[in-house]
């Protein structure tokens, strides 16, 4: 089925309320089921937010997870953590994102828990909007693990994760998920100083079974840790390779990069549709409607309204809930005078 012009999408994450954050500093204090309330309760609380705002595209907020990827990790078998490389102090940076040690073969025999994440949001979510589940590519979930005799550098790692993030796709396709993000912000964040044709090889490779039975898309940024981007924030490295991922949208970080290169996007949309971040997750001005409207209008200007997507630059789980409820609202009602015409 045709997307409808000018969708309005979410990358993946949403803000933890303040009591999830709370209770999973106390997990010790909960039982299971207790847990798998609070778990349930939560992905309420981000579902309403995003129907309430009228999305056309929801996520479950991610709120099983710690972090955008860290999280997955606790799938992976042969890792443990590794505080001791991390910075403790001073500004916050992408330096203190927690790391991993491989001690083992790299294996996940129960996945990396996305299906059930589906299942749930499924069994939570309204009737209407599109469900959508993210999954980092193997090479982001990589940048969090330390290399060792076995798995000598990052390409030995990615592609030791390859056939373990191939294999939850598949799952999820056949647990009934119409529609993936494969987060890769890794490969557009180094884009300006890696080989961008092995990266558009590694994705492909990645997705190859899934191309085709659900509406797959990935999403390019330049980071956002605590509000903190990192990298060349540039579209140009990314081309022309980047455009033969095999995907049907691609997601590209604009608004808090001022709308810089906006003229790149013509050339996605040659060969895909493209999903345009006008919405600033690392500020806490709030997007009017008029200026949504604007956005759009300029984003028409290099792309037919069939092709284009509007949604945050990045998943929201860094930016404050009031922050993030209003934000998804002036989205939506901005899209929606623009389709009106």
């Amino acid at each position: 089925m045709q997307p409808k012009p000018i969708r309005t999408t979410v990358v993946g994450s949403y803000p933890f309320p303040g009591w999830l954050e709370f209770a999973s500093q106390n997990l010790d204090q909960f039982g299971r089921a207790d847990i798998e309330e609070m778990i349930e309760d939560a992905v309420v609380a981000a579902v309403h937010d995003q129907t309430n705002a009228g999305l056309d595209v929801i996520t479950d907020g991610e709120q099983t997870r710690l972090d955008f990827n860290l999280s997955f990790y606790g799938y992976i078998r042969g890792l443990e953590p590794n505080h001791a490389e991390t910075r403790k102090f001073g500004p916050p940076a992408h330096d203190q994102r927690g790391k991993h040690s491989i001690v083992a073969e790299l294996t996940a025999p129960n996945g990396l828990g996305a299906v059930s994440e589906f299942q749930r949001l499924r069994k939570l979510a309204p009737a209407g909007p599109t469900l959508k589940a993210s999954v980092p590519g193997p090479y982001t979930l990589s940048g969090r693990m330390l290399p060792n005799e076995r798995y000598k550098d990052r390409d030995a790692i990615t592609e030791a994760l390859l056939p373990i993030v191939r294999k939850e796709l598949e799952d999820l396709v056949a647990a009934g998920c119409t529609e993936i993000t494969v987060d890769e912000p890794s490969m557009s964040c180094y884009a300006y100083k890696e080989d961008t044709k092995r990266f558009v090889d590694i994705f492909n490779r990645t997705v190859a079974p899934v191309v085709g039975k659900c509406r797959l898309s990935t999403h390019l940024c330049f980071g956002n840790f605590k509000g903190r981007p990192v990298g060349y924030r540039k579209i140009h490295p990314m081309l022309p390779d980047f455009l033969d991922l095999s995907v049907d949208e691609v997601h590209v970080e604009m608004a808090n990069r001022e709308f810089d290169e906006i003229e790149r996007i013509a050339e996605f949309a040659q060969k895909m549709d493209v999903a345009v971040g006008i919405i600033d997750v690392k500020n806490y001005y709030i997007e009017t409607v008029k200026d949504v409207i604007e956005r759009i209008e300029r984003c028409l200007k290099y792309i037919p309204a069939e092709k284009l997507a509007v949604a945050p630059d990045c998943g929201l789980s860094q930016t404050a809930r009031w922050a993030a409820r209003q934000k998804l609202i002036n989205l939506v009602a901005g899209a929606e005078k623009v389709r009106e015409g």
